[in-house]
């Protein structure tokens, strides 16, 4: 095994599949380990190559990997794909990635650190509980709405619907009802306590970290975006620029162009979905403050005039997503260039 340099390493549970080839690309071998004996094998090799698909145990067997000296590099599954020849087994994978790995333009993914990690388990986690409640709210309204009991849309206005069930003398609920709904209202109001947990603990990160303290100073990002950005993005200056990041979360328009006629669809939500819905949800909040204020940014006020809200909500987390990597690439905190305007010249 001396003379291999490259390495595809297709990853699972307890049975990987490795695929080695020589600085030519030859294939050397091709053969399955267990678990327990993947990091003696990569241990007798000499510093090698190794590509392996992003995906859950990936940063983990790349940083014990490359602890040991070898070059790891992670490689998006889709660019995998094509180098696949036919037929879906793990020695066809192995080979792939042996060979993707290699090529002079694939882009690859940054290795996550344990800390980036439990940054991502923590935003997950409260994703978790958002749905898990979202669900229960659902039921609840639904329940309740085949009674002929009605509250308002949002979730402030569940706590009325938690009131009359509640109420032992309101008579439009049947004691069986009552006591089905009691159990929804009190798993709403556990998640919700839960949520607010999470939450409080990243407002405490947040302000700890200095990179999520100035992502912070932009319109429409809070500590749960900031967080999200450095945990989601290790290495942001891995992305040429601002539009290479705004279009790697998905928020661009998806192009479909041939013989010199530009056709550009809807955004191509590629990327990274959860950090794509944070950066649309506070576009959206942004949007809902322009809306009453006179002095806010006039462009704003203009495209809502003139395109739909949902739209311009993406207009604005795509012009987000490209403040938050200026910020993070070239330093310093978020200027309004309305107030910098407004602001006297000094003499």
């Amino acid at each position: 095994m001396t003379d291999v340099t490259t390495i595809g390493l297709d990853l699972a549970k307890q049975v990987f599949q490795v695929h080695g080839a020589d600085v030519e690309g030859a294939p050397l071998f091709n053969r399955k380990l267990r678990r327990a004996e993947v990091l003696r094998f990569f241990a007798k090799l000499p510093p090698c190559l190794v590509g392996m698909e992003a995906c859950a145990s990936a940063h983990y067997w790349a940083r014990e990997i490359a602890a040991i000296g070898h070059d790891v590099r992670l490689l998006p599954p889709q660019y995998v794909k094509p180098f696949v020849k036919r037929g879906k087994t793990d020695a066809a994978d192995a080979e792939a990635i042996a060979e993707a790995v290699t090529r002079k333009t694939m882009r690859f993914v940054p290795v996550k650190t344990r800390q980036q990690q439990a940054a991502v388990m923590v935003l997950k986690t409260r994703a978790l509980l958002v749905r898990q409640r979202t669900q229960a709210i659902n039921a609840l309204r639904s329940h309740m709405g085949e009674l002929g009991i009605i509250a308002p849309t949002g979730i402030a206005n569940v706590k009325s619907l938690a009131v009359i069930v509640r109420d032992e003398d309101d008579v439009r609920l049947p004691p069986a009802a009552r006591f089905a709904l009691t159990e929804i209202v009190e798993q709403i109001e556990m998640l919700a306590a839960r949520i607010d947990k999470l939450e409080r603990e990243i407002v405490i990160q947040a302000r700890k970290d200095e990179d999520m303290r100035r992502l912070t100073t932009i319109p429409g990002v809070g500590a749960i975006i900031a967080m999200a950005v450095k945990a989601f993005v290790p290495d942001p200056a891995g992305f040429k620029s601002a539009r290479h990041f705004a279009a790697w979360i998905g928020l661009t328009p998806k192009a479909h162009s041939s013989g010199g006629k530009e056709r550009l669809g809807r955004i191509s939500k590629m990327g990274n979905p959860e950090l794509r819905s944070l950066l649309t949800s506070g576009a959206s909040a942004v949007l809902r403050h322009v809306r009453y204020h006179d002095r806010a940014w006039p462009w704003l006020k203009d495209m809502l005039a003139r395109r739909p809200f949902k739209v311009v909500a993406v207009a604005l987390a795509n012009k987000i997503a490209r403040m938050i990597w200026a910020l993070l690439n070239r330093g310093g905190i978020y200027r309004n260039p309305m107030e910098m305007k407004e602001a006297p010249v000094p003499a």
